[in-house]
């Protein structure tokens, strides 16, 4: 009997043990893909956990939908402009999370207007880059979350663009000109991470360590905020910036006295 409890602890702690090792925080030398319906999604969702696999060396490519091109008050702003002061933001917040500039992919959809894109083209693209990269692991948009589903339409097709693309990914017979013209072989997508889930959240990663760093880069996005929202200035007025700051320490998620961002965590699109 004494033996039997003995091998029954070594299990339970070697189960321990491989649930650490399996802490997607804590990966090193992994492929990360997020995908993004704006820039700014991609730091408001999961900046936190991205800092964190950026300092573990972790390489991150970043693929953002849409040009951001509409979502200014602004009178005087044109779409061409807004979209040229979206991407140098973009930029500038990726840069603060640890990934440079030339790990983010811009598919270059207007604002507002993912839905109207071609829906196989638009799949296809996706694909394609998860076929060439290959990744570990790729973060999205809960395509089911219900703000998601309801209000807010590039979430929305994004969050599912990239679902229907995880999926084609793994049959060759979806998009055979990957294979046949490039040369790109079907991949599987072993895990993925779901944010803005707050809902069916099953999976918690402690930011506590990075949140600063976070709030950092959301702040890169200038124009995304009052007052440049609503007139257009490069930089922050310093007591705009310390207001706004502020707001996200108090708006960030919270879960046993530690800073967290929530994941619906998956694979093989079954919860687990």
């Amino acid at each position: 009997m004494k033996r039997l409890s003995c091998v029954v602890i070594a299990l339970a702690l070697l189960a321990c043990f491989v649930q650490a090792q399996d802490r997607i925080e804590q990966w090193k030398g992994k492929t990360v893909m997020v995908f993004t319906p704006h820039p700014d999604d991609d730091v408001f969702g999961c900046g936190g956990t991205l800092s964190l696999l950026a300092k573990n060396g972790n390489k991150i490519i970043v693929v953002v939908y849409t040009n951001d091109n509409k979502g200014s008050f602004d009178l005087e702003m044109t779409s061409e402009r807004l979209a040229r002061i979206r991407k140098a933001e973009q930029e500038a917040a990726m840069e603060v999370i640890g990934i440079p500039k030339a790990n983010i992919i811009w598919m270059g959809y207007d604002d507002g207007e993912l839905e109207y894109a071609e829906p196989k083209a638009l799949a296809g693209q996706a694909t394609k880059l998860i076929r060439q990269y290959r990744p570990d692991v790729v973060f999205s948009v809960d395509p089911g979350e219900w703000y998601e589903r309801w209000h807010k339409s590039d979430h929305r097709m994004g969050g599912f663009n990239t679902a229907d693309a995880i999926r084609a990914a793994e049959f060759h017979l979806y998009y055979p000109e990957h294979l046949l013209v490039d040369g790109l072989k079907p991949y599987r997508v072993p895990l993925m991470m779901f944010y803005y889930a707050a809902s069916e959240a099953n999976y918690w990663v402690d930011i506590s360590s990075v949140v600063d760093q976070k709030i950092n880069a959301i702040t890169k996005h200038v124009s995304q905020f009052e007052p440049s929202i609503n007139k257009y200035r490069p930089d922050w007025d310093p007591k705009d910036l310390a207001k706004l700051v502020e707001y996200l320490k108090g708006r960030a998620t919270k879960k046993d006295g530690k800073v967290v961002e929530g994941f619906r965590r998956a694979t093989g699109f079954n919860p687990q």
